[in-house]
């Protein structure tokens, strides 16, 4: 169900009040019996972090009911206002505890890279979000669709990594790995550095979400969508019809 915004009855809110809220609701779902595996990173881009007035992105659980296999067929009803992003996931192979992790180590330390369709979501009414609302609501994460996981590439340079993403068959959206903070290997480690300040180590076996490769595209009742990775392959997702 939407609400109003927070930030309507207290402007003052900030990134660090959307966390403590983030925090509250996190403990509240992991006792109700969700599963944390993994983490995802918002705000990626130099054009969304100047849309919020930051200067670095922000980040939110994900939670094992999030998680969809790739083809998977989702309803309108489950979501508020879900939008899609395109974006490239990985998998640790190894934990890391920062501060002080480097890309390089970031990258050493993931065992498999995929790609993958974020349904981003707000429970702020309208999206009428400012920085605090959206951290709190989770960085406004709903769900991902993973595509088929891959050993990662030392070869490969996924900065330069190309994505084609359509909607009914038809071109909407492009990009490359490098719109992820500039490498998505960097995400990694800024959220193991940002984690480990308040004690908390990015383990093995958990998914990164790196952050979107283009703006997000509203998704709507009878839509399918293609995201089309190269060297990755393609992840798809269809919504139902009403």
């Amino acid at each position: 169900m939407p609400i109003a915004p927070f930030t309507d009855q207290d402007p003052s809110l900030d990134m660090a009040d959307g966390y403590a809220v983030q925090q509250e609701l996190t403990a509240m779902l992991l006792a109700d019996g969700e599963a944390v595996v993994g983490y995802k990173a918002g705000l990626t881009s130099a054009p969304m972090q100047q849309m919020f007035g930051v200067d670095t992105p922000d980040y939110g659980p994900v939670f094992a009911s999030t998680v969809l296999a790739n083809g998977s067929i989702v309803s309108t009803e489950a979501f508020i206002a879900p939008k899609v992003e395109a974006e490239i996931v990985f998998r640790l192979g190894s934990p890391l505890r920062g501060p002080g992790v480097t890309t390089g180590q970031a990258r050493a330390a993931v065992a498999e890279v995929m790609a993958g369709l974020e349904i981003v979501d707000s429970r702020i009414e309208d999206w009428r979000i400012r920085l605090a609302d959206t951290v709190a609501d989770l960085a406004s994460n709903g769900a991902v669709v993973l595509g088929t996981p891959l050993p990662v590439d030392p070869a490969v340079d996924y900065r330069l990594l190309g994505m084609a993403f359509s909607r009914g068959g038809t071109l909407v959206a492009t990009g490359a790995g490098a719109a992820a903070l500039g490498d998505p290997a960097a995400v990694v480690a800024w959220l193991a550095n940002t984690l480990g300040e308040h004690g908390t180590v990015l383990e093995a076996g958990q998914l990164i979400m790196t952050g979107a490769l283009h703006a997000a595209v509203p998704l709507s009742a009878g839509d399918a969508f293609i995201a089309e990775f190269d060297r990755l392959g393609a992840v798809t997702l269809a919504v139902d019809e009403p």
